[in-house]
């Protein structure tokens, strides 16, 4: 299939198309990240407890990713990249559902809903994106994605916020995430007319037997397996702020909203940075981390805005250099089935985390510190091993 006449040639074109993607995911963004800002006070307010919050995230996050594993062998093996994107940003329409949820289980079950139809379209999406990215740089490329992003969650937990403001709850706010839904769709329908075959933009020459085999991701797996199992998810800080005290409730989305603002940014630096360093960029997630519990753990509430910003800065890091390292170190035609062994191994590892974390959290703050500790100091001498082992293989 030929690539439409519409859009220019070289550059221009990867822009173009990064835009287009980028303002559906601004839309989405605008409806899950809105709903991800209250997911921990929600579910406080529906008489849920902190292992049952940590539970509720990290298993969210953890189906969503398992169901990237087969999602992702499904885009590469029926190349129906499109459709898995389709069904997945549908699904959206859980977040709009929450406004009459009952319990803490109704809102469980739609919060899962929500992440597993991220871990649908999620491999597909990406790699989608990782062929339109290798003319202006994959880091770059998927750093302004990643912003655009940023745009619709920060966007999402204002709304929120205005919502608690003028009727004093959350359900108000999600009920007015229909409207996003149905913009979302609809510019997804257009940017499907516009850029119908995307694998032709990318002129990958290699043939497939000259790419090393994804076992030689083994030990990027691991240190990204390890820094998640040490990343505190934000519903288990929301309801620290939340049942701590620490921050009002109707402020909680506004601290989302920062963490957000500043994923934009970080996103942008770090994809930059990681185009013309490498791998090497990394190296910072262990150590950013770490601070966060001990920041977001405390009764201060200037703390707790630092921890929003630094908990900002390990999120662009991630959705940037993360993505675009699997895209820079596989073959096209295995592209989608590596984002979903990926990000499989990310979300267990975060589900691994939240668990144990959301335990600890209720016996002591001491012990959530130490395993945090532990987990990213052990990650470091793992990342200089698969920093090593991908560039010796892929020179």
């Amino acid at each position: 299939m030929s690539v439409s006449p519409r859009i220019a040639p070289g550059k221009k074109r990867s822009y173009y198309f990064i835009l287009l993607f980028g303002i559906v995911a601004m839309f989405g963004d605008i409806i899950y990240e809105g709903a991800r800002s209250v997911t921990g006070p929600y579910l406080y307010i529906l008489g849920a407890s902190a292992l049952t919050v940590g539970f509720v995230a990290g298993f969210g996050e953890f189906s969503g990713y398992a169901l990237r594993l087969l999602s992702g062998y499904i885009a590469d093996s029926t190349k129906h990249y499109w459709a898995l994107t389709f069904i997945g940003y549908g699904m959206l329409i859980a977040v709009p559902f929450l406004a009459f949820a009952g319990s803490w289980e109704i809102a469980a079950v739609l919060f899962i809903a929500e992440r597993m139809g991220k871990g649908i379209r999620a491999p597909a999406k990406d790699a989608i994106l990782s062929n339109i990215t290798k003319d202006v740089g994959r880091g770059w490329g998927f750093g302004i994605h990643e912003a655009l992003d940023q745009i619709g969650a920060i966007l999402g937990p204002l709304i929120f916020t205005a919502a608690y403001i003028a009727r004093g709850d959350y359900q108000s706010g999600f009920a007015l995430l229909i409207i996003p839904f149905i913009l979302m769709m609809a510019t997804l329908v257009l940017v499907r007319r516009r850029v119908p075959d995307t694998v032709a933009y990318e002129k990958d020459t290699a043939g497939e037997s000259s790419a090393p085999p994804l076992k030689s991701l083994a030990p990027y797996g691991i240190f990204t397996a390890l820094t998640m199992c040490g990343f505190v998810a934000f519903p288990l800080v929301s309801y620290h702020f939340s049942s701590a005290g620490v921050v009002p409730d109707a402020e909680i989305p506004v601290f989302y909203a920062i963490a957000m603002g500043v994923d934009a940014f970080a996103a942008l630096a770090a994809g930059r940075i990681y185009d013309r360093r490498g791998l090497i960029t990394l190296v910072i997630l262990p150590v950013l981390i770490i601070i966060i519990p001990l920041l977001a753990f405390s009764s201060d509430y200037i703390f707790a805005i630092f921890s929003a910003v630094i908990w900002g800065c390990v999120m662009g890091i991630q959705e940037t250099i993360l993505r675009a390292a699997v895209a820079d170190y596989t073959h096209i035609s295995k592209r989608g089935t590596a984002y979903g062994v990926f990000n499989t191994i990310y979300g267990l590892s975060w589900f691994f985390g939240s668990v144990v974390i959301g335990f600890l959290y209720g016996i002591s703050f001491t012990l959530v510190f130490a395993y945090v500790i532990f987990m990213e100091i052990l990650s470091i001498p793992v990342f200089f091993l698969a920093k090593r082992g991908l560039e010796r293989n892929y020179t």
